[in-house]
């Protein structure tokens, strides 16, 4: 079986994150995650919250909290919501750790060895009223490609084009709000990133099969010419520029942020003697890593982050597979952390349980395209889906199964025509399903799950147990039989997914395993249909999915400020 690091995008620290964060890349990258446990892979799933920058300090001024304890509460309640989802992390680290401030400074060091990093004095805004210069976020304004009136001095976040804050039009600070703004000079360092653009393209050009939104977003950036950025800032909160004449600067929290991904790998390693985090990282080449992220972070991961681990000269582990991530938005509008627009996801919890959001994104992602989210879309899709076609499934076979034949799995007649055409098409599904994960394709791995919730219904139509008993009872068992093979057939294949379920529906048969969860089936399994045997015992579980009601959407629409 082959090693995988599965990356996500890092959460930024500015308070818990909206859907369209989830679904952008901890959601993907957890399912993928899980698929390949299931398959017997060796995986380490990182994550961490990105710490540093002027956002986490306007944050903290706003919360009248020091900076590092507005991070340290702030953490703690991302990590929360990401348990609330079931995110199964092997670490959810910290891009203020004293293992990411090393291994940035040694990035640092590399890179200027090797003639990358070169300084350079530059114009900066600086805000008498403030007493300081203004870096990156500090500056708000007009940016001047697309006209957005609220673009901060580092990106737009409407149009996603890097800027600097002396760019933008009509500037002001985030601070105090004054537009008594001077340009002043200052000594920064530079990562001479266009000197990598024909080694970047080269790269980038021998990555198989990515996302077209992964290599056009990357390749568009190429072919406009790369510029070299600015790589110090004149803030407090960050890793510290360890150079003479640099005192008082931090390094910008695109540079580091990115070295968090090893940054973490090496705090999970830490955190048990034995572990090995270089193993993952330095030399790697038995090793497939998958970074997962929304289109807006595709050229710092592409682009920027790669360049930096190429600059360094040394042998840094470069993705294999990028799986970039389209817009979910809200009722066509831009879910945002920093407007507070949209459902986010503490208060998405607090209506809904995990498993029904999880389903509904995966199923909903907006991969080729952006996609609108609508409490009306939620409701109609998940009552579809979750509470009709499986979860009405689970309870009408074994409330009637426990009422004609007892609380153990009936005996029944041999399996015929109908049975051995269903576990042909049941296969092939399996199949497109592992597929589609093996792909990262997601809506279409839904897709191909609900199928098989679906052949189930479709079976039972044919077969009409209920019925059926009445005049012929061996066949009634029989199709009561196979349809709770079916069901047991759901619980490990809908783990990737929906695992809180799988879990409920694992535990409905007592097959003497104990607590040890059913394994992924192999084809011969899913073409039988056979795994439980007559007299395994099983209990009726409560409801597995409650309907969302027209009064549910009608309430949520207000407290959530949906509009057409």
């Amino acid at each position: 079986m082959a090693r995988h690091l599965v990356t996500s995008a890092l959460p930024y620290i500015n308070g818990v994150k909206h859907l369209g964060n989830l679904v952008g890349s901890l959601l993907p990258a957890d399912v993928y995650a899980r698929y390949l446990r299931e398959r017997g892979h060796e995986v380490l799933f990182i994550c961490a919250t990105d710490e540093h920058g002027t956002p986490a300090e306007l944050a903290a001024r706003e919360a009248d909290l020091p900076v590092p304890e507005y991070c340290r509460r702030q953490h703690e309640a991302q990590k929360a919501v990401y348990d609330g989802f079931r995110l199964t992390f092997d670490h959810f680290g910290r891009s203020s750790s004293t293992a990411n401030r090393e291994l940035t400074q040694h990035f640092a060091h590399r890179m200027a060895a090797n003639g990358y990093l070169a300084e350079r004095v530059v114009k900066q805004v600086y805000s008498p009223a403030d007493g300081r210069f203004l870096p990156d976020r500090y500056v708000v304004g007009t940016c001047p490609h697309c006209g957005y009136e609220a673009a901060r001095g580092d990106q737009c976040e409407n149009c996603t084009r890097l800027l600097d804050p002396t760019e933008l039009i009509n500037p002001r600070s985030a601070v105090s709000g004054s537009t008594d703004l001077e340009i002043r000079d200052s000594h920064h360092l530079f990562f001479e990133q266009s000197k990598l653009a024909p080694r970047l393209r080269e790269w980038i050009t021998s990555r198989e099969r990515w996302p077209v939104l992964t290599t056009s977003i990357a390749l568009k950036w190429l072919d406009e010419g790369l510029e070299d950025r600015g790589v110090t800032r004149d803030l407090s909160w960050g890793v510290p520029v360890d150079r003479d004449g640099f005192e008082g600067k931090v390094f910008y929290v695109w540079f580091d942020a990115p070295i968090e991904y090893i940054g973490a790998t090496r705090e999970w390693a830490e955190l048990e003697p034995g572990r090995d985090w270089e193993s993952w990282w330095y030399d790697a080449g038995d090793m497939r890593y998958t970074q997962f992220m929304a289109k807006d972070n595709i050229p710092f991961h592409t682009i920027w982050f790669p360049g930096m681990q190429m600059a360094t000269g040394e042998p840094w582990k470069l993705a294999d597979y990028i799986k970039g991530v389209n817009w979910l938005t809200y009722y066509g509008g831009k879910f945002s952390t920093s407007r507070k627009h949209g459902v986010f996801t503490d208060a998405a919890l607090e209506i809904l349980p995990s498993d029904t959001w999880r389903y509904f994104l995966v199923a909903n992602m907006p991969e080729s395209d952006d996609v609108s989210f609508t409490w009306e879309l939620l409701a109609a899709q998940c009552n579809k889906d979750l509470a009709d076609t499986l979860g009405n499934l689970v309870n009408r076979v074994l409330a009637f199964g426990a009422k004609r034949f007892g609380t153990a799995v009936p005996e029944g007649g041999e399996p015929g025509e109908a049975e051995h055409e269903l576990g042909a098409r049941i296969a092939a599904l399996v199949a497109e399903y592992e597929q589609h994960l093996e792909q990262m394709q997601f809506r279409k791995a839904a897709h191909a799950l609900r199928s098989l919730w679906a052949e189930a219904n479709a079976y039972l139509g044919i077969k009409l147990p209920w019925t059926a008993v009445k005049t012929d009872p061996a066949d009634a068992a029989l199709a009561v039989r196979t349809a709770m093979n079916l069901i047991a057939l759901f619980g490990p294949l809908s783990r990737p997914l929906i695992p809180d379920t799988a879990a409920r529906i694992d535990a409905i048969f007592d097959t003497g395993e104990g607590d040890t969860p059913a394994p992924w089936p192999t084809a011969e399994q899913a073409r039988a249909l056979d795994a439980l045997r007559p007299g395994t015992p099983f209990t009726v579980p409560p409801v597995l999915f409650r309907k969302i009601t027209p009064e549910d959407v009608a309430e949520w629409r207000e407290r959530f400020g949906a509009q057409d």
